[in-house]
């Protein structure tokens, strides 16, 4: 912390006395705020491991935030729709498992990157139903077992009773993590750039811009007129043009002074490109099957090579990871309809 100095005492002076230079304070230079990076950060990577309560095993990070963080961003929550719809669209029901419950299945392995299904068998042993549990409230338990936390009551399942699917992570065996953590700051980012942005025009009383005015501009009526023009545009019916006429005016004596507002709409611009590229370089899915207008006039490519390529490379590889129920349950279950390219 610089040291700060001695303010300077100010004596009354009277009309016969001369006023003492008083010395102007020396200029001072100091930085502060040391980098800091990401992987020493004991409080984030601290985190990324399951702690043991007694009961069950405890998620590396919150799903609670996960799921709230599923509508922090549009492209965010639109990616994973899409991801969602896809292998939703080439699952072939089975009378064991429905389309709708797969696709709740889904929705739970790329938002948590964990999902689990409940094996159903009758007494006999025979398989009778795989239904989906919530991954957001479903906990693994050290003999294999799972339990279910619902309305603050406890579900305790057997050994061997749910299935549990997980994408892999490096620094434990328990829980999965999805792919898009990375990005997820950045779609927080803008989240609160958006926040901020739509706070700025609900409220409606910022300064937009200085009027300094210098000439002369007639008596006090007409200033009290200028006045009332401006706090008119305030408001609905707002941003409407005035007009003011100055005889004998020299040049700048009315100014309009902006205060940054160029350099924040620019700045939001810069912020929403940079956290959407991101979060879709997280999903990796390509804009143009989002939906998003270029900003170039070439485009993005061909539409139709781009969901090939994104269906091969990207749904073909997460569906193997859904084949893994038939053998958990014994039977075919999961199965997929081939995919066929779109026609260019």
């Amino acid at each position: 912390m610089p040291r700060l100095r001695p303010r300077q005492k100010l004596h009354a002076l009277g009309p016969s006395r001369s006023a003492a230079p008083v010395p102007a304070p020396a200029p001072e230079v100091f930085t502060f705020g040391d980098p800091l990076p990401v992987l020493d950060r004991h409080e984030v990577m601290g985190l990324f491991r399951s702690n043991f309560n007694g009961r069950w095993y405890e998620p590396p990070v919150s799903f609670d935030g996960l799921a709230k963080a599923l509508t922090a961003s549009p492209h965010h929550q639109s990616a994973l729709a899409y991801k969602v719809n896809l292998l939703a669209g080439a699952f072939v029901p089975h009378p064991l498992l429905s389309r709708h419950d797969f696709k709740r299945l889904a929705l739970d392995f790329l938002v948590f990157g964990n999902a689990f299904v409940e094996v159903r068998r009758s007494r006999l042993g025979s398989l009778m139903r795989l239904a989906p549990l919530l991954a957001r409230w479903t906990r693994p338990t050290p003999a294999r077992g799972a339990v279910l936390l619902t309305d603050g009551t406890e579900i305790e399942f057997e050994p061997g009773a749910v299935l549990h699917l997980l994408e892999p992570d490096i620094s434990q065996e328990i829980y999965g993590l999805p792919c898009y953590l990375g990005a997820l700051q950045s779609a927080l980012l803008g989240e609160a750039a958006t926040l901020f942005r739509r706070k700025y025009y609900v409220n409606g009383s910022h300064a937009g811009f200085i009027l300094y005015l210098t000439d002369p501009a007639g008596n006090q009526q007409d200033i009290d007129e200028l006045r009332a023009a401006m706090r008119a545009s305030k408001g609905p019916g707002n941003f409407r043009n005035l007009f003011m006429y100055m005889p004998n005016g020299k040049k700048d004596g009315l100014q309009v002074i902006p205060i940054s507002e160029v350099t924040a709409k620019d700045e939001f611009w810069n912020i929403k490109n940079v956290t959407r590229d991101d979060v879709l370089a997280a999903h990796r899915v390509p804009p143009q099957l989002l939906g998003i207008v270029p900003s170039n006039n070439g485009g993005f490519g061909s539409v139709a090579q781009a969901a090939d390529v994104f269906f091969r490379h990207e749904i073909e590889p997460l569906q193997t990871t859904f084949l893994a129920l038939n053998q958990g349950c014994g039977e075919e279950v999961v199965r997929f309809a081939p995919y066929q390219a779109m026609a260019v």
